[in-house]
């Protein structure tokens, strides 16, 4: 997401920190810079024109020209500056009663994946949602909406087949959820490859009926320029509270995010950041602005952390390292644990300066080796390492289509972690290269 912006950007600010002085001709030269970064990640041209302007302004000021590091401080006023671009801060959902949600968008942008993903995120808030397949015009969606109902454990409304009256289904619906003990209703509209009357008068009708508290309109990330102008159209015919950005974790430009917001003038609410039902979260403009910046994520990498580590299980961990008893077992429950965590890439772009390692990747192949040769041990195996013997190793290459050469490597380099354990003062000098630990960061 956003990397072809990110590296641009960041070598921008590179030569910015090398200028001992800054002067208005060095801020012209960068900002050009910047403003053609901006339109070649899909930024609108109006918006990125206004945003270099309101950059230049600042960083025009006498405070920034005669400081100390004149460079750091544009980089702060850039910081701020796509921030408030962004939104300036989540603005969460309004659930007041009766807290009804319409989803509208698109064929193809993701309604009725991003319904779901809304239902299970409010689930795990401690609502009780309930979902609507009001799309009458893809009977497939139906389909779709009540299997993902079913993944989330969240109840579904589903009209009977043949109907195509929404009006009338609007009205089942609604009586369907008084015998439901439900407290935030989602419903699931339909969408067309492009915006037509027909399409506006049919969600304008279910508007009126339902009273919605939210309209959140669905738009991929990836369509960029399209993208603005479908939220252009929405705007201009219903009354939007909000955007949800699906495919944010596929797109490399991203502009449409930095777009939407100011052009629509509503809030990007949510984000969809994976294909799977919990890759779904809140959005939040300085967090992205960050990430963009190479500053990273670390508080989101946290929250999933958070999520996919269950207290007790991190609570032995941390005995068996201290114990310096950490082994196989232990490891293959590390590995799933930070597979829930997301795409790896996106997971290690959460980590500051990480963006900033040129042609940095994540072998998603060579990881599923590693998983492979640990699963080919038996339980005694991965407990006890030490009994890998040649005729162990040999089996082990087999079972899981690797060499012996790559299993070796990997034993070795688990026999080099768990020494570096039982080594506090190596393990301190480790732990001092992780942000927010509380010790002295060695920048060697």
């Amino acid at each position: 997401m956003f990397s072809q912006l990110s590296e641009k950007l960041q070598d921008v600010f590179k030569d910015l920190r090398g200028h001992g002085t800054i002067s208005e001709a060095n801020i012209n030269e960068a900002l050009r810079e910047v403003r053609l970064a901006l339109l070649e990640a899909d930024v609108h041209y109006r918006v990125a024109k206004e945003f270099v302007a309101k950059v230049k302004d600042k960083a025009l000021g006498q405070e920034v020209l005669r400081s100390v590091t004149p460079g750091q401080q544009i980089v702060k006023i850039f910081y701020d500056e796509l921030t408030q671009l962004l939104g300036g801060g989540n603005e969460p959902l309004n659930l007041s009663k009766p807290a009804r949600i319409m989803m509208v968008g698109l064929h193809g942008a993701g309604k009725t994946t991003s319904a779901a993903k809304l239902a299970l995120y409010l689930k795990k808030q401690g609502k009780s949602p309930l979902l609507f397949a009001c799309d009458l015009r893809r009977p497939a969606a139906i389909d779709q909406l009540a299997t993902l109902g079913m993944q989330v454990g969240v109840p579904v409304f589903q009209p009977q087949i043949g109907q195509t009256n929404l009006e009338n289904i609007g009205k089942e619906a609604l009586a369907w959820a008084e015998t439901q003990h439900g407290n935030v209703q989602i419903f699931d509209t339909a969408g067309r490859l492009e915006i037509d009357e027909a399409l506006i008068s049919e969600l304008k009708g279910l508007s009126e009926l339902l009273k919605p508290q939210e309209i959140l309109l669905v738009c991929d990330a990836a369509t960029g320029q399209q993208a603005v102008s479908v939220a252009t159209h929405f705007q201009s015919a219903l009354e939007l509270t909000g955007l949800v950005l699906t495919k944010l974790d596929g797109d490399a430009r991203g502009g449409a995010a930095l777009s939407m917001r100011e052009v629509t003038q509503r809030p990007i609410k949510f984000a969809g950041v994976g294909e799977k039902v919990d890759q779904f979260e809140p959005f939040y403009p300085e967090r992205l602005a960050g990430r963009i910046l190479g500053m990273g994520d670390v508080v989101s990498l946290v929250e999933r952390a958070a999520e996919a580590m269950d207290e007790e299980e991190a609570a032995q961990l941390e005995k068996k390292i201290r114990a310096a008893n950490f082994d196989f077992n232990d490891f293959l429950s590390q590995f799933k644990m930070l597979r829930r965590l997301g795409p790896l890439e996106n997971v290690i772009g959460m980590l500051p300066g990480m963006s900033n390692l040129k042609n940095f990747s994540i072998d998603e192949k060579q990881l599923k080796r590693v998983e492979a040769i640990v699963l080919s041990m038996t339980p005694g195996e991965r407990k006890n390492p030490d009994v890998l013997n040649a005729r162990r190793r040999l089996r082990i290459a087999r079972g899981s289509g690797t060499s012996v050469t790559e299993v070796n490597t990997l034993l070795q380099r688990f026999g080099q972690m768990r020494k570096m354990m039982k080594n506090a003062g190596q393990l301190k000098k480790m732990l001092a290269r992780v942000p927010g630990t509380g010790m002295k960061v060695d920048r060697g």
